[in-house]
């Protein structure tokens, strides 16, 4: 039996064009799935634009570690709103919080939040928010404000993360992940904590007065 040489590469090449048109079949016709994470990140003003882009390579939380930031470990949910005599927490998601206690003091620094928030997704830990916190034992005169907002507080430390006795204000500020709620909410609706593991699910902080 005589084989044309020629034929075999035909072959070839007919067999290599349908299996290109089917790929190119195949995508168009698969959803649109972005990357994780990926067009999460709400538009902010130029401030807090700035104060972003300055904060960004704590998307790697070795980097945070690197740079005195150290985790709470749990990952903290509020099911449900605060009540009378407490801060006035939408129910939601906080996250895990690693904290810098160098920082702390009675001035605050857009620039150098004390505290970085992140989410668990899977393996990871995704950067959501900055929270700016003044403890009242720095001396702090009156309630701290920053990007013209005000803090929260005081209240009593986030039992048993910390002490009940750790009294303080704060303010968080969702840079990195939407808020139905508001840019500048204590909690998140859309943060979700795993259902087993080092997972706490807390009541909003009472109100104190300050000294």
């Amino acid at each position: 039996m005589t084989v044309n040489p020629g034929l075999g590469h035909f072959h070839r090449s007919a067999a290599l064009r349908i299996l290109l048109l089917t790929a190119a079949c195949w995508l168009l016709v698969q959803p649109d799935v972005a990357p994780q994470g990926s067009g999460s990140s709400p538009t902010l003003p130029p401030e807090l634009e700035k104060v972003r882009s300055a904060l960004e390579k704590y998307r790697d939380p070795i980097m945070a570690v690197h740079d005195g930031y150290f985790s709470t470990v749990a990952c903290v949910e509020y099911p449900s709103a605060g009540g009378p005599g407490q801060v006035p927490y939408p129910a939601g998601g906080m996250g895990v919080h690693f904290l810098n206690p160098a920082l702390l003091g009675p001035e605050v620094d857009p620039f150098r939040p004390q505290i970085l928030v992140y989410e668990p997704v899977g393996d990871k830990l995704r950067l959501v928010a900055a929270e700016w916190f003044v403890p009242l034992a720095t001396g702090v005169k009156q309630r701290p404000q920053l990007f013209g907002q005000p803090f929260d507080g005081p209240m009593e430390g986030h039992h048993p993360l910390m002490p009940s006795a750790l009294n303080h204000y704060d303010l968080h500020v969702w840079l990195w992940k939407s808020n139905p709620v508001g840019m500048f909410s204590p909690t998140n609706p859309d943060v979700r904590c795993a259902t087993s593991g080092y997972s706490l699910r807390e009541t909003a902080p009472k109100l104190v007065t300050h000294p």
